[in-house]
């Protein structure tokens, strides 16, 4: 199983509407690549979408995998289409809060997977009034183009957090696993485009 930290990668989803709001089918560089900074920065989301015959196309990345491992199940063959020069396959289906999702609120991602943080590794969590921890799954250059892994640990001082969130960072003691193989994850972001899994 490889090692998947650090890894640099983008997404593009295709937004539908739906009866149930909109729904965003989400196609990924990775593993084929690493979201090549010249093809990227060329996308035109609105071009995209028209070509797929969406409601809207979003970019998003490029991103970087904080968990060691991402473990899917095999046996199916993904979809693969490329955008603008750039190969990506089809990797999750998004339930949208709206199109054009606040930060803090919450996603809902058919996603299939299990992602393993790995002992001795940095974690970055939200925590919401509730107590539930929320793990960061991928850090992102969307808003902050020149954010490093080395800003996340001081990080809560550049989030404005809902009333009652709290933002925390500690080097992990034993594996964390957040395990959304046989359920929808449940997905939400900072006011920097972080991405955080809900731990169940």
């Amino acid at each position: 199983m490889d090692d998947v930290f650090g890894k640099r990668y983008g997404e593009v989803l295709l937004v539908r509407l739906g009866d149930a709001g909109p729904q965003a089918t989400v196609y990924n560089t990775f593993p084929l690549n690493d979201c090549p900074a010249d093809l990227w920065g060329r996308l035109d989301a609105q071009a995209i979408a028209t070509e797929n015959g969406a409601a809207a196309a979003l970019l998003n990345g490029p991103r970087y995998w904080l968990m060691s491992h991402i473990e899917k199940a095999g046996g199916t063959e993904l979809e693969t289409r490329t955008f603008g020069g750039i190969e990506m396959l089809r990797q999750a289906t998004v339930d949208l809060s709206s199109m054009n999702p606040a930060p803090y609120s919450v996603n809902e991602v058919d996603r299939r997977a299990v992602f393993v943080f790995d002992a001795g590794r940095p974690v970055f969590e939200l925590v919401d009034p509730g107590g539930r921890r929320w793990v960061m799954q991928t850090w992102s250059q969307t808003v902050d183009p020149t954010l490093t892994l080395d800003d996340l640990s001081t990080l809560a001082a550049r989030l404005t957090l809902p009333e009652g969130w709290t933002y925390e960072t500690r080097t992990l003691n034993s594996p964390l696993t957040v395990d959304t193989s046989t359920r929808k994850a449940s997905v939400t972001q900072d006011d920097l485009a972080n991405s955080y899994s809900l731990r169940a």
